[in-house]
Protein backbone atom coordinates (compact mmCIF):
# COMPACT_ATOMS: atom_id res chain seq x y z
CA UNK A 1 0.00 0.00 0.00
CA UNK A 2 1.53 3.25 -0.91
CA UNK A 3 0.92 5.59 1.73
CA UNK A 4 1.43 9.60 1.54
CA UNK A 5 1.72 12.47 4.26
CA UNK A 6 1.02 15.64 3.36
CA UNK A 7 0.08 19.14 4.24
CA UNK A 8 1.42 22.82 5.24
CA UNK A 9 4.66 23.26 5.96
CA UNK A 10 5.28 22.75 9.81
CA UNK A 11 2.18 20.70 10.56
CA UNK A 12 3.87 17.91 11.87
CA UNK A 13 3.75 15.61 8.82
CA UNK A 14 7.42 14.32 8.64
CA UNK A 15 7.18 13.95 12.47
CA UNK A 16 4.04 11.11 11.88
CA UNK A 17 5.20 10.06 8.69
CA UNK A 18 8.33 8.90 10.47
CA UNK A 19 6.31 7.50 13.61
CA UNK A 20 4.18 5.76 11.33
CA UNK A 21 6.73 4.03 9.61
CA UNK A 22 8.68 3.13 12.62
CA UNK A 23 5.28 2.02 14.03
CA UNK A 24 4.52 -0.37 10.89
CA UNK A 25 8.61 -1.60 11.31
CA UNK A 26 8.35 -2.07 14.75
CA UNK A 27 5.39 -5.02 13.97
CA UNK A 28 7.43 -6.69 11.43
CA UNK A 29 5.61 -5.28 8.82
CA UNK A 30 7.19 -4.54 5.04
CA UNK A 31 7.63 -0.92 4.90
CA UNK A 32 10.35 1.30 2.95
CA UNK A 33 10.33 4.79 4.14
CA UNK A 34 10.77 7.82 1.02
CA UNK A 35 12.23 11.46 1.94
CA UNK A 36 10.50 13.40 -1.23
CA UNK A 37 10.33 16.51 1.04
CA UNK A 38 12.52 19.69 -0.29
CA UNK A 39 13.84 19.85 3.28
CA UNK A 40 15.12 16.63 3.94
CA UNK A 41 14.53 15.66 7.60
CA UNK A 42 12.85 12.34 7.45
CA UNK A 43 16.00 10.18 8.07
CA UNK A 44 16.65 12.74 11.75
CA UNK A 45 12.95 11.87 12.52
CA UNK A 46 13.10 8.14 11.91
CA UNK A 47 16.25 8.87 15.01
CA UNK A 48 19.17 9.05 12.45
CA UNK A 49 21.77 11.17 13.59
CA UNK A 50 22.15 14.86 12.11
CA UNK A 51 24.34 13.32 8.79
CA UNK A 52 22.04 10.46 8.57
CA UNK A 53 21.48 10.95 4.94
CA UNK A 54 25.47 11.45 4.33
CA UNK A 55 26.25 7.47 3.57
CA UNK A 56 22.78 7.45 1.76
CA UNK A 57 23.03 7.86 -2.22
CA UNK A 58 20.11 10.34 -2.87
CA UNK A 59 17.49 8.84 -5.63
CA UNK A 60 18.20 11.70 -7.68
CA UNK A 61 22.11 11.12 -8.12
CA UNK A 62 21.23 7.20 -9.14
CA UNK A 63 18.52 8.33 -11.86
CA UNK A 64 19.77 7.09 -14.87
CA UNK A 65 21.04 3.79 -13.25
CA UNK A 66 17.34 3.25 -11.91
CA UNK A 67 16.08 3.85 -14.89
CA UNK A 68 18.07 1.12 -17.06
CA UNK A 69 16.85 -1.57 -14.67
CA UNK A 70 13.08 -0.90 -14.55
CA UNK A 71 13.32 -0.79 -18.50
CA UNK A 72 14.41 -3.87 -18.26
CA UNK A 73 13.67 -5.72 -21.95
CA UNK A 74 10.46 -3.12 -22.45
CA UNK A 75 10.61 -2.82 -25.89
CA UNK A 76 8.55 0.45 -26.08
CA UNK A 77 11.49 2.04 -24.61
CA UNK A 78 14.54 2.39 -26.64
CA UNK A 79 16.87 3.19 -24.39
CA UNK A 80 17.17 4.80 -20.53
CA UNK A 81 17.57 7.96 -21.75
CA UNK A 82 14.41 8.20 -23.43
CA UNK A 83 12.62 7.31 -19.92
CA UNK A 84 10.90 10.69 -17.98
CA UNK A 85 9.43 10.46 -14.95
CA UNK A 86 6.01 9.73 -15.74
CA UNK A 87 6.79 6.53 -18.15
CA UNK A 88 4.88 4.16 -17.25
CA UNK A 89 5.63 0.42 -17.03
CA UNK A 90 4.87 -1.84 -19.95
CA UNK A 91 6.00 -5.58 -20.87
CA UNK A 92 9.11 -6.47 -20.22
CA UNK A 93 9.13 -3.84 -17.65
CA UNK A 94 11.19 -4.81 -14.52
CA UNK A 95 8.81 -3.92 -11.56
CA UNK A 96 9.69 -3.10 -7.42
CA UNK A 97 8.61 -5.50 -4.81
CA UNK A 98 8.45 -3.18 -1.39
CA UNK A 99 11.19 -5.93 0.39
CA UNK A 100 13.58 -7.29 -2.46
CA UNK A 101 17.17 -7.82 -3.22
CA UNK A 102 17.75 -5.50 -6.90
CA UNK A 103 20.24 -2.72 -7.39
CA UNK A 104 18.12 0.33 -6.94
CA UNK A 105 18.02 -0.74 -3.57
CA UNK A 106 21.09 -1.55 -3.09
CA UNK A 107 22.65 1.81 -4.28
CA UNK A 108 19.53 4.59 -3.31
CA UNK A 109 18.15 2.29 0.22
CA UNK A 110 19.87 2.40 3.62
CA UNK A 111 18.36 1.55 7.30
CA UNK A 112 17.73 4.53 9.61
CA UNK A 113 16.28 3.67 13.04
CA UNK A 114 15.11 0.73 12.07
CA UNK A 115 13.48 1.53 9.10
CA UNK A 116 14.57 0.79 5.31
CA UNK A 117 14.25 4.38 3.92
CA UNK A 118 15.42 6.31 0.69
CA UNK A 119 15.77 10.33 -0.20
CA UNK A 120 15.50 12.40 -2.92
CA UNK A 121 18.30 14.64 -1.94
CA UNK A 122 18.58 18.21 -1.07
CA UNK A 123 19.17 20.83 -3.73
CA UNK A 124 23.17 21.42 -4.04
CA UNK A 125 24.77 25.01 -5.23
CA UNK A 126 25.05 23.89 -8.81
CA UNK A 127 20.88 23.23 -8.70
CA UNK A 128 20.18 26.83 -7.06
CA UNK A 129 18.44 29.19 -9.73
CA UNK A 130 18.70 26.56 -12.73
CA UNK A 131 16.74 23.52 -11.42
CA UNK A 132 13.54 22.81 -10.26
CA UNK A 133 13.00 20.15 -7.21
CA UNK A 134 10.42 18.26 -9.21
CA UNK A 135 12.98 16.98 -10.94
CA UNK A 136 14.79 15.33 -8.07
CA UNK A 137 11.26 13.57 -6.79
CA UNK A 138 10.64 12.49 -10.82
CA UNK A 139 12.72 9.61 -9.16
CA UNK A 140 10.08 8.55 -6.61
CA UNK A 141 7.69 9.15 -9.42
CA UNK A 142 9.43 6.41 -11.22
CA UNK A 143 10.09 3.85 -8.11
CA UNK A 144 6.25 4.45 -7.54
CA UNK A 145 5.18 3.83 -11.49
CA UNK A 146 6.92 0.58 -10.78
CA UNK A 147 5.96 -0.71 -7.85
CA UNK A 148 4.11 -3.86 -7.38
CA UNK A 149 2.96 -3.94 -3.68
CA UNK A 150 0.43 -5.67 -2.10
CA UNK A 151 -1.93 -5.53 1.00
CA UNK A 152 0.64 -5.89 3.94
CA UNK A 153 3.24 -4.01 2.64
CA UNK A 154 3.63 -0.16 2.92
CA UNK A 155 5.92 2.81 1.09
CA UNK A 156 5.69 5.86 3.16
CA UNK A 157 5.89 9.37 1.55
CA UNK A 158 7.23 12.34 2.98
CA UNK A 159 5.68 14.58 0.58
CA UNK A 160 6.32 18.46 -0.28
CA UNK A 161 4.45 20.94 1.97
CA UNK A 162 1.29 22.38 0.75
CA UNK A 163 -0.60 21.84 -2.37
CA UNK A 164 3.07 22.08 -4.38
CA UNK A 165 2.49 17.84 -4.06
CA UNK A 166 0.35 18.88 -6.88
CA UNK A 167 2.96 20.35 -9.40
CA UNK A 168 3.47 16.47 -11.03
CA UNK A 169 0.63 13.31 -11.50
CA UNK A 170 2.91 11.44 -7.53
CA UNK A 171 -0.34 12.60 -6.27
CA UNK A 172 -2.32 9.52 -8.01
CA UNK A 173 0.34 7.72 -6.88
CA UNK A 174 -1.18 7.00 -3.67
CA UNK A 175 -3.53 4.30 -2.29
CA UNK A 176 -4.58 6.30 0.91
CA UNK A 177 -3.20 10.26 1.50
CA UNK A 178 -2.87 11.01 4.97
CA UNK A 179 -2.99 15.40 5.47
CA UNK A 180 -1.67 16.59 8.44
CA UNK A 181 -3.90 19.46 9.55
CA UNK A 182 -3.17 21.86 13.16
CA UNK A 183 -6.12 23.22 14.24
CA UNK A 184 -5.79 26.72 12.64
CA UNK A 185 -7.63 28.59 9.69
CA UNK A 186 -3.82 28.40 7.63
CA UNK A 187 -3.38 25.09 8.22
CA UNK A 188 -7.19 24.21 7.36
CA UNK A 189 -6.71 26.69 4.26
CA UNK A 190 -4.22 24.08 2.87
CA UNK A 191 -6.48 21.16 3.47
CA UNK A 192 -9.10 23.03 1.33
CA UNK A 193 -6.95 23.69 -1.09
CA UNK A 194 -5.47 20.06 -1.41
CA UNK A 195 -8.99 18.66 -0.70
CA UNK A 196 -10.19 20.60 -3.88
CA UNK A 197 -7.48 19.08 -6.18
CA UNK A 198 -7.61 15.49 -5.05
CA UNK A 199 -11.47 15.69 -4.89
CA UNK A 200 -11.43 15.37 -9.49
CA UNK A 201 -8.76 12.01 -9.23
CA UNK A 202 -10.81 10.65 -6.28
CA UNK A 203 -8.06 10.69 -3.99
CA UNK A 204 -8.22 8.65 -0.34
CA UNK A 205 -8.15 11.37 1.52
CA UNK A 206 -7.65 11.31 5.22
CA UNK A 207 -7.29 14.61 7.88
CA UNK A 208 -5.32 14.03 11.10
CA UNK A 209 -5.33 16.77 13.42
CA UNK A 210 -1.91 17.40 14.86
CA UNK A 211 -1.31 19.55 18.54
CA UNK A 212 -4.46 19.26 19.37
CA UNK A 213 -4.99 20.41 23.12
CA UNK A 214 -8.26 20.28 24.10
CA UNK A 215 -11.56 19.65 22.87
CA UNK A 216 -12.32 23.20 21.36
CA UNK A 217 -9.45 22.50 18.71
CA UNK A 218 -11.45 19.27 17.68
CA UNK A 219 -14.31 20.82 17.01
CA UNK A 220 -12.47 23.47 15.25
CA UNK A 221 -11.17 21.01 13.46
CA UNK A 222 -14.43 19.23 12.57
CA UNK A 223 -16.04 21.99 12.08
CA UNK A 224 -13.78 22.94 8.99
CA UNK A 225 -12.86 19.56 8.03
CA UNK A 226 -15.93 18.08 8.76
CA UNK A 227 -16.45 14.00 7.84
CA UNK A 228 -12.80 13.99 6.52
CA UNK A 229 -11.19 13.84 9.70
CA UNK A 230 -10.12 10.88 10.92
CA UNK A 231 -8.20 11.12 14.14
CA UNK A 232 -6.01 13.60 15.61
CA UNK A 233 -3.08 13.89 17.55
CA UNK A 234 -2.16 15.54 21.13
CA UNK A 235 0.37 17.75 21.90
CA UNK A 236 3.24 15.56 22.89
CA UNK A 237 6.10 15.43 24.93
CA UNK A 238 7.59 12.70 23.62
CA UNK A 239 7.68 14.76 19.88
CA UNK A 240 8.84 17.69 21.96
CA UNK A 241 11.55 15.60 23.09
CA UNK A 242 12.13 14.34 19.68
CA UNK A 243 12.46 17.43 17.99
CA UNK A 244 15.40 17.95 20.41
CA UNK A 245 17.48 15.41 19.02
CA UNK A 246 16.51 12.56 21.72
CA UNK A 247 14.02 10.28 19.87
CA UNK A 248 13.28 7.46 22.85
CA UNK A 249 11.46 3.91 21.69
CA UNK A 250 8.12 3.97 20.16
CA UNK A 251 6.60 2.57 23.52
CA UNK A 252 7.47 5.95 25.55
CA UNK A 253 4.95 7.70 23.17
CA UNK A 254 1.64 8.46 24.78
CA UNK A 255 -0.60 5.83 24.87
CA UNK A 256 -3.53 7.83 22.77
CA UNK A 257 -0.83 9.15 20.45
CA UNK A 258 0.41 5.24 19.55
CA UNK A 259 -3.03 4.24 19.44
CA UNK A 260 -3.93 7.15 16.46
CA UNK A 261 -0.84 4.75 14.55
CA UNK A 262 -2.90 1.74 14.97
CA UNK A 263 -5.90 3.84 13.61
CA UNK A 264 -4.28 4.97 10.63
CA UNK A 265 -3.01 1.15 9.70
CA UNK A 266 -6.37 0.04 10.01
CA UNK A 267 -7.26 2.82 7.62
CA UNK A 268 -4.67 1.51 5.09
CA UNK A 269 -5.54 -1.73 5.41
CA UNK A 270 -8.80 -1.06 5.06
CA UNK A 271 -8.26 0.64 1.83
CA UNK A 272 -8.74 -0.76 -1.36
CA UNK A 273 -6.22 -0.70 -4.35
CA UNK A 274 -7.41 0.28 -7.56
CA UNK A 275 -5.18 -0.89 -9.85
CA UNK A 276 -7.11 0.18 -13.09
CA UNK A 277 -7.40 3.89 -11.72
CA UNK A 278 -3.10 3.73 -11.23
CA UNK A 279 -2.52 2.55 -14.31
CA UNK A 280 -4.99 4.90 -15.98
CA UNK A 281 -3.61 8.09 -14.14
CA UNK A 282 -0.21 7.02 -15.10
CA UNK A 283 -1.10 6.70 -18.85
CA UNK A 284 -2.64 10.58 -18.43
CA UNK A 285 -0.21 12.55 -16.99
CA UNK A 286 2.88 10.88 -19.18
CA UNK A 287 0.50 11.86 -21.81
CA UNK A 288 0.39 15.31 -20.41
CA UNK A 289 4.09 15.35 -19.70
CA UNK A 290 4.99 14.17 -23.67
CA UNK A 291 3.22 16.92 -24.49
CA UNK A 292 3.95 19.43 -22.67
CA UNK A 293 7.41 19.34 -22.53
CA UNK A 294 9.16 15.78 -23.04
CA UNK A 295 8.47 15.35 -26.41
CA UNK A 296 10.30 18.30 -27.34
CA UNK A 297 13.55 17.12 -25.17
CA UNK A 298 13.41 13.51 -26.44
CA UNK A 299 13.04 14.76 -30.22
CA UNK A 300 10.35 11.87 -30.66
CA UNK A 301 6.47 10.95 -29.49
CA UNK A 302 6.77 9.57 -26.21
CA UNK A 303 3.53 8.42 -25.84
CA UNK A 304 4.76 5.67 -28.04
CA UNK A 305 5.69 4.17 -24.42
CA UNK A 306 2.15 3.44 -22.80
CA UNK A 307 1.47 0.00 -23.52
CA UNK A 308 -2.06 -0.46 -24.04
CA UNK A 309 -2.30 -3.99 -22.99
CA UNK A 310 -0.45 -3.60 -19.52
CA UNK A 311 -2.20 -3.17 -15.93
CA UNK A 312 -0.52 -2.53 -13.04
CA UNK A 313 -1.54 -5.29 -10.19
CA UNK A 314 -0.78 -9.18 -9.15
CA UNK A 315 -1.29 -10.07 -12.58
CA UNK A 316 1.47 -8.43 -13.83
CA UNK A 317 3.92 -10.65 -12.21
CA UNK A 318 2.82 -13.01 -14.82
CA UNK A 319 5.17 -11.45 -17.17
CA UNK A 320 8.98 -13.57 -16.41
CA UNK A 321 10.97 -10.14 -17.04
CA UNK A 322 8.61 -7.61 -14.85
CA UNK A 323 10.21 -8.78 -11.20
CA UNK A 324 13.63 -9.84 -12.23
CA UNK A 325 15.99 -8.69 -9.86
Amino acid sequence: MKVAFVGKGGSGKTTLAALYARHLAGEGRPVLAIDADINQHLAVALGGPAHATTAMTPLGEHLPAIKEYLRGDNRRIGSASEMVKTTPPGAGSRLLRVVEDNPVYAACVGTVGGVRMAMTGEFTAEDLGVACYHSKVGAVELLLNHMLDGPGEYVVVDMTAGADSFASGLFTRFDRTFLVCEPTVRSVGVYRQYAGYARDYNVALSVIGNKVEDAADVDFLREHVGADLLTWVSRSAYVRRAERGTVGPLAELEAANRAVLGQLTDTVDGTGQDWAAFTRWAHEFHRRNAAAWANDRAGRDLTAQIDPDFRMGPQAVSVPTAVTA
